[in-house]
C-alpha cells in the first residue's frame, strides 16, 4: 500500500515538474544576449520623477517599472544590470538612439518607433492635468481658456500632442518634471499636463495641488530597445508577455506607487 502511494506521489511530482518546464521560455542564445546587452551588461535608461521610470522613496529606496523590469530581464539573460540616470525622458531616448542605453519603458508612439523597437504595451496610463495650489480650475473643461498657462515637459509626447487638444490655453515647456513642480509652486504655471502616474507624484510634492478627474488621452507604455537589435527583439517581446502574465508588471507598478493606470490587454 505504502509503495503504491509513493509511486502515485512520484508520478504527481514528475508531472508537475514537466508542466513547469513547459511554461519556461527558452534560454536566450548568445546572439540574443549580445544583441540586447552589448559588453555583458544591460544598461537601463531612467529619469527621476515618474513611477514608470524612477522614483525615490522617503528612505531613499529607488523604485520604478523600468528599473524592476530591466533587472528581471538582465537576470534572465544572465548579465549584469546598470542603471543610467538622465534629467528627463528626452535624454533617455537620445541615449537609446545613440546606442548608449539598451532598455527602458516608455510611451510607444509611431514617431518613436522610427528609432526604437517596442514590445506590445505593458501599461496604459491616463493623460490628465495637475492644477496649481489655489487655482480656480475645478474641471478639465475649464483648462482650455485664454490666459491659462499649461506646462509640458520639454521633448515629451505631450508637448507634441497637446496643441491638438488645447486651442486657447498657452502651452509652456518646462525643462524637467522637477522644474515644472517649482513653476506651479511659484505661480508661473496654472496647470501641468502629462500622464497621471507623474501628476500624482508631483501632487504629493506640492501641497494644495490637485489632479483633475477625467482624462484627455492614454499613453501606451511598452519596453523599448534601440533599433538594430534584431537578434533580440523576439526574446524581449516574449519577456514582456510573460512579465504581464506572471504579474511582474503589476508588482513593479505597485512597488513604485504608480497611479492612473488602466490595464493593458
Amino acid at each position: 500500500m505504502t509503495c503504491r502511494i509513493l509511486e502515485r506521489l512520484t508520478g504527481i511530482v514528475a508531472a508537475a515538474a514537466v508542466a513547469a518546464c513547459a511554461t519556461l521560455a527558452p534560454a536566450p542564445s548568445s546572439d540574443m544576449r549580445n544583441a540586447l546587452a552589448p559588453g555583458g551588461k544591460l544598461r537601463v535608461g531612467v529619469y527621476a520623477g515618474s513611477p514608470t521610470s524612477m522614483v525615490r522613496g522617503a528612505s531613499g529606496e529607488i523604485r520604478g517599472v523600468s528599473i524592476d523590469l530591466g533587472a528581471e530581464l538582465a537576470k534572465r539573460l544572465g548579465v549584469a544590470v546598470e542603471r543610467v540616470e538622465f534629467p528627463r525622458l528626452a535624454d533617455v531616448l537620445d541615449a537609446m538612439k545613440a546606442g548608449k542605453v539598451d532598455f527602458t519603458v516608455t510611451n510607444a508612439t509611431p514617431a518613436r518607433a522610427k528609432d526604437l523597437d517596442f514590445t506590445p504595451p505593458v501599461l496604459n496610463i491616463e493623460l490628465g492635468f495637475l492644477v496649481a495650489p489655489r487655482s480656480p480650475i475645478a474641471a478639465m473643461g475649464e483648462v482650455d481658456r485664454a490666459g491659462v498657462r499649461v506646462g509640458v515637459a520639454q521633448g515629451s509626447t505631450t508637448q507634441t500632442t497637446l496643441p491638438g487638444v488645447l486651442k486657447n490655453a498657452a502651452i509652456v515647456a518646462a525643462p524637467t518634471v522637477k522644474a515644472a513642480t517649482e513653476m506651479l509652486a511659484k505661480g508661473e504655471l496654472d496647470a501641468f499636463a502629462t500622464n497621471k502616474a507623474i501628476l500624482f507624484e508631483m501632487s504629493d510634492a506640492l501641497s494644495g495641488s490637485r489632479v483633475l478627474d477625467g482624462r484627455w488621452g492614454l499613453e501606451h507604455l511598452a519596453i523599448a530597445i534601440p533599433k538594430g537589435r534584431d537578434a533580440g527583439i523576439t526574446y524581449v517581446r516574449t519577456f514582456a508577455t510573460e512579465a504581464m502574465a506572471e504579474g511582474l508588471v503589476a508588482r513593479a507598478a505597485q512597488r513604485a506607487g504608480l497611479r492612473g493606470s488602466v490595464r493593458a490587454e
